[in-house]
Parts: structure tokens; sequence; C-alpha cells
């Protein structure tokens, strides 16, 4: 049997498992209600799961160690940013947003903005939606560029090819489903790449000489090998926006954000937590580790850092265990795109057609309306992705900074104060997606930062202005 065969038998034994768990997650009888956020109907490890397997896509085996490889140490405060918010965001916006949705039937960001500030003129719900799908298409787009890169290594396919074999593995399984199909899979899915992202690092730590092959590496390379370069006031301040430049988007992510939305009991949300946050430090544990092993494993360089982890997975391992590990990046491309790839759809379906076309729209022709959402918002990621304008890194940094500073300080605001006024609103999702759309044009700092901070004060002055 050639190589290629071994990989391929596990790679469709892997699709197989997917394809049985659909199966046994699938509702005959599915509402849009259902399709958009699960009916509210989750325990709290799938709650877990799906709140933080979601978050994690290629990037975590692509994206953020190369980041580490290119910067040593140092590049782990964003993994330090990205657990302190998550915590933050469980604390703070998982309890509230599960009880206030429900009092307002709200299956969407937009139309929990709508009824919470009574905006009868439909702007929130307009600006929510371009926003989200500007963004979007964006985020899963990089997710589509993993894909692409992973098949073309592996198989030697096209990068455009991949990309739609890519496609054609997300889109079926979220067009049958929904939400309650994609809670499955991330709990399964989650699992697997945190075992796979622990064992490959582990496993590879003796043959570069373990922390002390790392720490000679970096050091010839003339890498960081501290978390502190130096003790200035620059340096701190680079630390502080590693921090924030990831981590105060989470408050702001839909994709995210929707999976609190959907536990059954409020009261098991401090488990979901516990489960959540342990998933997360572990896996951001061994991706920081992934890279920090490439360090001595590549000391001749590599062409493209972000393909570290399938470089080593494929000069290391029989080539079924290859199949079965690249599944994992496969498996963090899925959870993220498909969970992106519901919002957008439902975004399409609840804030473009039923608010805008047909108000009178049954549930069954939403639940049409979300699906062929689902088909459109695939097809112009796909457009996006073919001419790779830039490193996963980056296109998902840029994304997740406009979704985050657009969203994030109205969600927080809406659910804390009551001095908040539409006009407040429309105002703090436009600064915030333009100046996080723009900022990159101007400047190095991350552009989550001022759009943020800039979204929080537009909201604060023009909800003053109009009382």
């Amino acid at each position: 049997m050639s190589n290629q065969a071994y990989e391929l038998s596990a790679i469709f034994i892997y699709l197989g498992i997917l394809v049985a768990i659909g199966i046994f997650s699938y509702r005959k009888h599915i509402s849009a209600a259902d399709f958009i956020i699960g009916s509210r109907s989750l325990n709290y490890w799938l709650t877990a799961l799906a709140a933080h397997a979601s978050d994690m896509s290629s990037w975590m085996f692509m994206g953020y160690p190369s980041s580490i490889f290119l910067n040593g140490y140092v590049g782990a405060w964003t993994a330090v940013g990205l657990i302190i918010f998550m915590y933050l965001n469980w604390q703070l916006v998982a309890p509230k947003i599960r009880v206030a949705t429900e009092k307002f039937s709200s299956l969407t960001f937009s139309s929990f903005f709508e009824s919470r500030l009574a905006d009868t003129s439909g702007k929130i719900r307009l600006f929510t939606a371009l926003i989200s799908l500007f963004f979007y298409t964006i985020y899963i787009s990089a997710g589509f560029v993993g894909l692409g890169i992973l098949i073309d290594t592996l198989f030697g396919i096209s990068y455009q090819t991949g990309i739609l074999l890519g496609i054609l593995v997300v889109v079926p399984y979220v067009f049958i489903g929904g939400y309650l199909t994609l809670a499955w899979l991330d709990l399964f899915q989650g699992l697997f790449l945190m075992a796979v992202i622990l064992f490959v690092p582990f496993y590879l730590l003796p043959s570069v000489g373990g922390f002390e092959g790392i720490s000679q590496a970096i050091a010839s390379k003339g890498l960081v090998n501290t978390m502190f370069p130096e003790f200035s006031t620059q340096s701190y301040l680079n630390i502080l926006f590693t921090i924030c430049g990831f981590g105060l988007g989470y408050f702001g992510q839909p994709h995210i954000v929707t999976k609190f939305m959907g536990i059954k009991h409020v009261e098991e949300i401090n488990k979901s937590k516990f489960i959540g946050m342990s998933w997360m430090t572990i896996s951001l544990f061994a991706a920081t580790l992934v890279g920090l092993v490439a360090i001595p494993y590549f000391q001749q360089g590599i062409h493209d850092p972000e393909q570290s982890f399938i470089l080593m997975v494929t000069q290391n391992f029989h080539p079924l265990l290859i199949g079965f590990f690249l599944c994992a990046i496969l498996a963090a491309t899925i959870n993220n795109i498909g969970s992106q790839v519901l919002v957008l759809s439902s975004t399409l379906t609840e804030d473009f057609y039923k608010r805008i076309f047909r108000k009178t729209a049954s549930s069954k022709e939403l639940l049409l309306v979300s699906r062929l959402g689902v088909v459109f918002v695939a097809f112009i990621a796909f457009l996006i992705a073919v001419f790779k304008i830039s490193t996963i890194y980056s296109l998902v940094q840029y994304a997740w900074s406009g979704l985050g500073a657009s969203f994030g300080p109205l969600l927080l605001l809406c659910l804390y104060s009551n001095k908040v006024t539409k006009q407040g609103a429309w105002a703090g999702i436009l600064a915030g997606g333009l100046i996080s759309a723009l900022w990159p044009l101007f400047s190095s700092i991350p552009p989550l930062i001022p759009g943020f901070f800039g979204s929080l004060f537009a909201i604060l002055l023009f909800s003053k202005l109009k009382k």
C-alpha cells in the first residue's frame, strides 16, 4: 500500500466518524430555531467544547506556532491574552447573554441588540449584518487557506482544488444538521485535536535535545529566550498590545457567544467554564510547544513557517498516523468554519431575508433560506481564499479584530448598562468596524485595540448626546 493510500484511508475513516456523529445528532423535524441555536438544549459538556473548539481553527496548528517559531517565547503572550479574556467572557457574558436572549426570544446578536434597544428602524440589524458579512467571509477564507495548504502538502493537489475539496467537506454537514450537529462534532473533534497537538511536540521533544536544545536554538537564531525581552516601557507596551490584540475580541465573536446562548440550564455554565478553560489552556500550551520544537527542528529555516507542524508530522510518522494526525488540522478548521458559516447564514436569514423581504416567512421557509445562505457564504469565502492575499495569522487577526471591536463593547454595555441608546449602538458598530478595517493601513498597533475603544467611546458619546 502506498503512502498516499494510507493517508487517504485515515482521512476517509475520520470523515466516516464525522458522518456517523452527524447522523446520530440529526433531527428529522428541524425548525429554524433548531438550526440556528439548537433550541437551547445543550448540556454543559457540549457547550464547553462547542464554545472552545469552534474558536480554534487551523490558526492553532499553523498560524500561532509560526508566531512562536519566528519570535520565540515572547509570542506566547498571545495565548496568555486569549486565556485571560476567554475566562472573562465566561464570567461576564455567558450567564447574562443566555438569560437575556431567551427573554427577548433572540436567535442572533443583531436581534438581541434590536430588541434590547427597541430599534424599530432596522438599522442595528442592517449594520450588524453588513459588518458580519464582511469580516466573517475573510475569517472563513483563512480556514480555507489552511485546508488548501494541507491538501496540497499531503497529496500534491493544487492549492485551489484543495480549497474546493475543503468546502465539499464543510458545507454538507452544516447544511444538513445546523447548530446541534456542530455541537456534537465540536465535542468529538475538540478532544481529538487536543490529544494530537499534545502528543506530537512531546514525541519530538527528545529528538531536538529537549528544552535545552530549544534554548540553544533560540539563542543561535537571536530570538527572544524569555517572555520579558527587556525591562522598558516599550517592552511592556508591546506585551500589553499582544495580550489585548487578540484577547479583547472575545466579547464580540458571534460564533463563540452564541454557544453560550444554547446551554439548557444557566446553572451549569460554571461547569462548562471549568471544562472549556481546561481544554483551552492545555491546547494552547501544546500549540506553543509545537512552535518551540520547530525552532531547533528546522535549524536551517523553513520556507513557510505556517507549515512547520505539517512537515514535522509527515517526516516522523507512519503514513496512516500522518493521515490521522493531520485530520486534527481538518478538525480544527471544520469546527471553526462550520460555526462561522452557520452564524453568517443565520444573519442572512434573520436580519436580511426575514427583516427586510419576508416578515411573515414560515419556519420551513426560513430553514431553506438558512441552508442556501450556507452555500452562498462558502462561495464568497472561496473566492477570497483562492487569491491567498495574506498569511493565516494575519487574516484571522484582521477578521477577529473587526468582529470584536464592532460588537464587543456594545454587548457588554447592553448587558451591564441601561444608558445605551439605539443611536449609540449604530455609532459603535460602525466606528468599531471602520477603525478595525482601516487601521492596518496606518499603524502596526493591533487594530482591535483602537477599534474596541473607539467603538466604546462612540457608543457612550452618541448615547449621551441623544439623552
